[in-house]
């Protein structure tokens, strides 16, 4: 809550200046990526220290915590620091697809409290900018007539979250995503030099990713998969959804706590999400990151990851990832 200002006078006579914000009193704040230096997990948490910076009342300290691809970290947080009410720990979606296909052992999202998010990616359906597809519409067409005729390629696995994205194109045009015809590569950029060179004729990308190629005119984005259209420089570009395909997919970035952390601790990490998203320095933090704003803290996160989870579940259970 802002405090009202008072005359010159009291300013002067005060021995205190009123913070700018109502800060969270959290005790050693601290933020656990579950990797080593660098990376996503690295960036998830320097987003909540710079951002969350004037919403709690002590800085936030980064530690990480290596090792199964945040595995050790869940294991920890469902074991010996449940209740631990100081401490967020960084996770993205590839975090629930591990758990979905049980990367972190028995522990499922409902083991955690999901707390606030740092911003989000959005995936992309990429062609070369000569190709045949023009619009998302001809493309599901061929996947619904004959899958295999369409090569397909990312950088990621079977099961990946690059793969989930093709997966789910498929199902929605009434196919099996075990009949993709897919082309894993490992990583994004050799992906893309293969659908330059025409080894693939479509690449299951990320948005963020591909602003200096769209703006080389190579490629062109047939859909992106997010819930709405994007701001410049994707604004032309529609959604799956809007073509009228039930698609998503949200690279989500975003922070958990131990399932026995109490309300009172857990609302303090959420208010202080919430008191950074309303304002301009947040978002700046995003962008100078790479993120873009898809900002949910609380039960609304919750509800979200739920859903997330569950979709994630129904593809990897009809792709045979799991039983």
């Amino acid at each position: 809550m802002l405090l009202a200002r008072f005359g010159a006078a009291f300013c002067v006579a005060a021995s205190f200046v009123a913070p700018a914000f109502a800060q969270s009193q959290i005790d050693n704040p601290e933020c656990i990526a579950p990797a080593n230096p660098g990376g996503g997990f690295d960036l998830t948490c320097r987003i909540a220290q710079t951002g969350l910076d004037p919403h709690v009342d002590a800085p936030v300290q980064v530690t990480f915590m290596p090792g199964g691809i945040g595995a050790v970290a869940y294991n920890l947080f469902n074991t010996s620091r449940t209740d631990d009410g100081s401490a967020i720990v960084a996770f993205s979606t590839g975090s629930l697809l591990n758990i979905v296909t049980g990367k972190y052992g028995e522990f499922t999202e409902k083991d955690v409290r999901w707390v606030g998010t740092a911003g989000a990616d959005f995936g992309a359906v990429v062609v070369r900018a000569d190709s045949e597809y023009k619009d998302l519409s001809h493309l599901m067409s061929d996947f619904s007539a004959d899958p295999a005729s369409v090569v397909v390629g990312a950088g990621g696995s079977v099961g990946s979250q690059d793969w989930m994205k093709g997966a789910l194109l498929l199902r929605e045009a009434g196919a099996s995503p075990v009949d993709m015809r897919y082309v894993a590569f490992d990583g994004g950029g050799d992906a893309i030099a293969a659908l330059l060179g025409g080894s693939i004729e479509v690449y299951m990308g990320d948005v963020g990713e591909m602003v200096p190629h769209v703006e080389s005119g190579q490629m062109r984005l047939l859909a992106v998969l997010s819930p709405e259209r994007l701001d410049a420089p994707f604004a032309e570009i529609p959604t799956a959804i809007e073509q009228g395909f039930d698609v998503e997919w949200t690279i989500l970035r975003g922070f958990y706590m131990g399932g026995d952390v109490s309300d009172s601790d857990y609302q303090k990490w959420v208010d202080a999400f919430n008191a950074a998203y309303a304002t301009d320095a947040f978002a700046q933090v995003q962008k100078e990151k790479g993120l873009l704003p898809l900002n949910l803290a609380g039960d609304e996160l919750q509800t979200s990851i739920e859903k997330r989870v569950q979709n994630l579940r129904d593809i990897a259970t009809e792709a045979g990832l799991i039983n």
